[in-house]
């Protein structure tokens, strides 16, 4: 399996990375999301969403709604938050898993909450903070199924 391990200075390289993986999602794509609460998941599932959109989109937390949705010209992207849940398959089933994994693209926070449900085909981003510098991140992208080609085009 191919990696990638880069450093991140700060939110705005953060978005800027996003924004190149943006253009090679396609519908039935699945990126999970994995990190430490402020490690900035939600800070490049916004940046990804806004790349993506002609006009500025608020992009909250899903934290408490679960999932957000968001109908952009070239996608529909689901963004979900499993923080709060316990690896019940029926609550992610409820929250509209099928028809997003169907419909669209799927951002997954807290993806090990997916349990049998993690599709074997996904781009897994970890975002870690770094060890010195309080607003760098180590972002280490690992390609799964589809992905490893995929990944490459990215050239990383």
């Amino acid at each position: 399996m191919a990696e990638s391990t880069l450093i991140i200075k700060d939110e705005k390289a953060l978005a800027a990375l996003a924004a190149r993986i943006a253009p090679h999602l396609k519908t039935g794509d699945v990126v999970t999301l994995i990190g430490n609460l402020g490690a900035g998941k939600t800070a490049f599932a916004r940046a990804l969403i806004n790349s993506l959109s002609p006009l500025p989109e608020e992009v909250p937390s899903p934290t408490f709604t679960l999932v957000q949705t968001y109908d952009l010209p070239a996608l529909s992207i689901w963004h979900f938050d499993l923080y709060r849940l316990e690896e019940k398959a029926m609550d992610i089933l409820e929250l509209g898993w099928d028809d997003a994994r169907h419909d669209g693209v799927c951002l997954v926070e807290w993806p090990e909450r997916l349990g049998s449900l993690l599709p074997r085909d996904r781009l897994e981003i970890k975002i870690d903070f770094h060890k010195e510098k309080e607003k760098m991140r180590v972002v280490t992208l690992r390609p799964h199924g589809s992905w490893v080609e995929r990944h490459q085009l990215l050239a990383l």
